[in-house]
């Protein structure tokens, strides 16, 4: 595997798993007073084009993450309107 291939891999990782935490407190507390709806639709937005993107593109690192990005954002937003 290139180094840049990997490079690629460990910003996927660290940017996808940053929602992570998020994810769990959410779904522990059922609270999402806090979290901006408006936020998470554009992020919602953003790496849904990213992952788009990263299809047209044939590029691996950027469809896993925002993959993975996109669906945690879009159940913390199913959250957000569940606990409203």
């Amino acid at each position: 595997m290139e180094l840049i291939t990997i490079i690629g891999l460990t910003a996927a990782l660290f940017t996808t798993v940053s929602l992570f935490p998020q994810l769990l407190k959410v779904w522990k507390t059922k609270s999402t007073k806090d979290i901006s709806t408006g936020m998470f639709t554009l992020f919602c937005g953003g790496v849904l084009l990213w992952f788009v993107y990263g299809v047209f593109v044939k590029d691996f690192p950027i469809i896993f993450a925002n993959a993975l990005a996109f669906v945690q954002a879009l159940i913390i937003l199913a959250f957000k309107m569940k606990f409203k």
